[in-house]
Formats: structure tokens, C-alpha cells, sequence
């Protein structure tokens, strides 16, 4: 799981990495406000999870908090490499003398980890690395061994930094250790005019198979908490909602749209999102229950889904094979029970016991729930409430 930049610089200042000052605003009034307790002239940094932000328009320099405002008001909306933003961090500016480029990536193929140090950061490494190999060092990190005072001195001395970036590379260390994280990036670290040693930009990939130690606290403003030992790490939607559909053993992904859709069997969901977007409305996210479909999972997905604030409805797409489709109607029906259905809900049931599962949806007659015998009629049907929704 990638984090946001703002994720990635909580986490780095848990661990007593230096980062600038920063508050996160999803609107532009927000970002003004934000501007005003961080001084007034700040940086307004698009929040996606994709590099090219700064070629794109997405990070500017604004020189008061009225500008502020109408930076963010450009950038949040954008459109970055197929990314929309949502969110921007405001953050102080820093008095740069130096930049740098350190990062810890995974080797899977020696079951190591790699230090990669350039004294050319500020750009992407990918054309350092074209343009001037011979300017990226690449140190292997043995993880018994970890990064030592000794290591550390290595890598900086190979990447031609300068001394005092070694704590800091030891304490990076710590965050990818600690957090079972498969990258953690920061581009640039940067030397100030006052001699501090600062993290002006950060990437962190987690690995999702270290989620079972992991424990997840959910927040209403649409965070996500990672407690570790290091503490919690505020989120954004898209990941709180993968966090929280993880945590339940759901196969969720956050997509840009308005339709949410669940189904049994990655096919199939697939199936349904291309479906979906042929009848003009984008879908919300792919969240593939698999062969079961009890009540419980039912509640998890429909909770996922619709904590989703983008959804305007939800289209369930089930075919029943293993798992017969009245059992899936049970257990939606069940789930009604548990979760409050605030959006139209649209159900096509096909395959196993698919009369009997209709017959238990239409018993049920809840008033937002509307079935569909096709899976095009069902995707028309869900795509045309959604609109209604607008």
C-alpha cells in the first residue's frame, strides 16, 4: 500500500526525521486557513500518489494565505498522470542550500535491500540514472546487519553526501524496519542555509502482507490510523477505506467514480467495471468478495463501499456457483439488518438457486434496493441512479 506524501511525512517525523511544518486541506478556504497558522507564505502540494506532481502544476509557492487559496483552488480538481486530486498539504517553505536523493527499495531477487544515495536529488532518480548513472550509488543492506553507524557513513560517503545526513539515514531505516515497508523515498533531502538536515518530500510503500500486525483505527474525517509501535499515521479516503477492507480480508480498490460495485471473483468484477463504464458512469472501486457471501461479509463489503463518499449507488453482481445465490441474498438481506443503506442498491443475481435469491430480495422489499436480471441491466440501472444522485 502506498501512503500519501503527507502519510509518509507523519511517519517520518514520528521517527524524528526533520520535516517542514504541514496541514492537509481538501478545500481552498481550508488551505487559506492553513496558510495563516503556518505563516502565511507556504507551499501547496497536490496530494496523489504519483511522481511528476511539479511538471504537472501540482506544487506551487503561494506568498500569502489569500494566494493560498487560489492555488489550491487550481490544483485541487487536477488531474496528475490519471491521479484526481483531492487533498493538497500546505506546508512551510524551507531555505534550500542542497539537495539530495535516499531511498531504501527492496531486492527481492537477493533477499536484500538497497540503499540508492545521489547528490543529485530534487528530480526524478529514473533520469538521473539515465542521464548520469555513475551519480547513483546503489549499497546493499544485509537486514540482520541493518543500517549501522558504520553503514550509514558508507552510503553517504558512496552517494556523495554530506556526513550529517547519517542519522538521518539510520532513522529512515528504522521507519522501513518497523513499519514492514517495501520503499521508503525521500526526494529531496535537502541541506537549509542553517545547516538542518530536512525531508522536503516523502514516498513510503508498505507491505500488505505485514497488515495482520498492524492494528487499524478508522476516523469519520476519513483517516486511518497504523498502530504500531511507532504510533498512529493520519490517511486519506482512499487509503482508510483499503485499510479498513484489509483489515476484514476483503480484496478492495479505491477507483475514481460514483458507482460502487461488489462481486464474487475477480472476473467478474472486472467484467462489471467495464460494463459500468459503457454506460457512462465511473465506477467506485473493485471489491471482490469471493466464494462466500455470508452476512458478515455482505455488512463488510456494503460498509466499505459506502463509506465511500464518492458513491452515488452501489451495484452487487453475483454469480452463484459454490455459494447459491438465495445464500447470497440472505446474507445481503442480514446485512440490511446491520448496515443503514443510504444509497440505492442494485443486485443481479445469476446461477444457483438465482430464483430463490430474488424471491428473498423481493420478500425483503427494501425501498433502495432494486434488482436487475442482466448484468448490463443491472449496470444501466445503477449507472442511471447514480446520476439521479448528482
Amino acid at each position: 500500500m502506498d501512503l500519501f506524501e503527507h502519510q509518509a511525512r507523519e511517519l517520518f517525523e514520528r521517527y524524528g526525521v526533520l520535516v517542514p511544518r504541514a496541514e492537509v486541506a481538501d478545500s481552498a478556504p481550508a488551505a487559506r486557513a492553513a496558510a495563516g497558522r503556518l505563516g502565511g507564505r507556504v507551499v501547496v502540494k497536490a496530494q496523489v500518489k504519483t511522481g511528476g506532481r511539479g511538471k504537472a502544476g501540482g506544487v506551487k509557492l503561494a506568498v500569502d494565505p489569500a494566494a493560498a487559496e487560489l492555488t489550491a483552488r487550481q490544483i485541487l480538481g487536477m488531474d496528475i498522470k490519471g491521479h484526481t486530486v483531492h487533498r493538497v498539504m500546505v506546508a512551510e517553505p524551507v531555505d534550500v542550500e542542497r539537495e539530495f536523493y535516499v531511498g531504501y527499495a527492496l531486492d527481492r531477487a537477493r533477499g536484500r535491500f538497497l540503499a540508492i544515495a545521489s547528490a543529485e536529488g530534487g528530480m526524478e532518480i529514473e533520469e538521473v540514472v539515465a542521464r548520469r548513472p555513475e551519480a547513483v550509488a546503489r549499497i546493499e543492506v544485509d537486514p540482520e546487519e541493518g543500517v549501522t553507524e558504520a553503514k550509514a557513513a558508507e552510503i553517504a560517503a558512496a552517494g556523495g553526501l554530506p556526513a550529517e545526513v547519517a542519522g538521518t539515514l539510520r532513522r529512515l531505516w528504522t521507519v522501513l524496519t518497523e513499519q514492514d515497508a517495501l520503499l521508503v523515498e525521500v526526494n529531496p533531502l535537502v541541506v537549509t542555509r542553517g545547516g538542518a538536515i530536512v525531508a522536503l518530500d516523502g514516498k513510503v510503500t508498505l507491505d500488505d502482507n505485514a497488515n495482520f500486525r498492524r492494528a487499524y483505527a478508522y476516523e469519520d474525517t476519513g483517516g486511518f490510523g497504523l498502530e504500531a509501535e511507532a504510533g498512529p499515521v493520519a490517511g486519506g479516503a482512499g487509503d482508510w477505506l483499503e485499510a479498513k477492507a484489509a483489515a476484514k480480508g476483503l480484496n478492495y480498490v479505491k477507483l475514481d467514480g460514483q458507482v460502487g460495485v461488489i462481486g464474487n471473483g475477480a472476473g467478474l468484477v472486472m467484467s462489471t467495471l467495464d460494463v459500468v463504464a459503457g454506460c457512462g458512469a465511473r465506477p467506485a472501486d473493485f471489491l471482490d468478495i469471493g466464494g462466500g457471501a455470508s452476512a458478515e461479509v455482505m455488512a463488510d463489503g456494503l460498509s466499505v463501499v459506502l463509506g465511500d463518499p464518492d458513491v452515488r449507488s452501489v451495484l452487487v453482481n453475483v454469480f452463484g456457483g459454490i455459494t447459491a445465490c438465495d445464500a447470497v441474498a440472505e446474507g445481503i438481506v442480514r446485512a440490511l439488518d446491520t448496515v443503514t443503506l443510504t444509497k440505492p442498491l442494485v443486485v443481479r443475481l445469476d446461477g444457483n438457486s438465482a430464483a430463490r435469491g430474488r424471491a428473498i430480495l423481493a420478500e425483503r422489499a427494501h425501498p433502495l434496493v432494486h434488482q436487475a436480471d442482466t448484468m448490463d441491466g443491472a449496470a444501466a440501472r445503477a449507472a442511471e441512479l447514480a446520476a439521479v444522485a448528482v
